[in-house]
């Protein structure tokens, strides 16, 4: 299943985007989408998990929370 994660600080790493679900279960990818012309992170990532009730598990679990004071939002990419 591909989660769309929105609303992540600038700051935030593909590393750490991937560990925090991870916690969850198995991660095949994370992509944090870059600027292209800056390489700054435009604050949105995609993560594919292959267990669908692992990513149910994630988006029930990092939905609204916070990470480096951003509150994030987790829900299934379209």
């Amino acid at each position: 299943m591909k989660l769309l994660v929105r609303n992540l600080s600038r700051s935030t790493t593909e590393q750490e985007i991937r560990t925090l679900f991870a916690n969850h279960g198995s991660v095949t990818e994370c992509d944090l989408v870059l600027d292209k012309e800056t390489g700054k992170s435009k604050g949105f990532a995609f993560v594919e998990m292959p267990d669908d009730k692992a990513a149910e598990s994630a988006i029930s679990a990092l939905h609204e929370t916070r990470v480096a004071k951003n509150r994030i939002r987790v829900k299934i990419a379209q």
